[in-house]
């Protein structure tokens, strides 16, 4: 069992920053790559971002390339996504996932509000 737990969201104005933390637990040691998701209301769960363990490969959404970013710190088995340039269409719940074994995503967090005011 793996357990992610997400913070860091909350309500910003457009062009702002948030930066959202995923801390894992349980056993991760065969992590082969965790992600960032997010559902707008009413609209289905999207992926954003994702980062390889084996080697920090990054994978972005076009819709946020350039402005998010992802990032992982090994010490704190956490994950970070970095928002910046912020618009309201990027409201949504941001979720978290592990992929364990490379064949797709296994846990999810509970998620984290972003609300983007204009």
């Amino acid at each position: 069992q793996v357990q992610l737990v997400e913070s860091g969201g909350g309500l910003v104005q457009a062009g702002g920053s948030l930066r959202l933390s995923c801390a894992a637990s349980g056993r991760t040691g065969r992590t082969y790559a965790m992600g960032w998701f997010r559902q707008a209301p009413g609209k289905d769960r999207v992926f954003v971002a994702s980062i390889r363990w084996s080697d920090n490969y990054t994978y972005y959404a076009s819709s946020i390339q350039g402005r998010f970013t992802v990032s992982r710190d090994n010490t704190k088995n956490t994950v970070y996504l970095q928002m910046n340039s912020l618009k309201p269409e990027d409201t949504a719940v941001y979720y978290c996932a592990v992929d364990l074994e490379g064949g797709g995503y296994d846990y999810w967090g509970q998620g984290t509000q972003v609300t983007v005011s204009s």
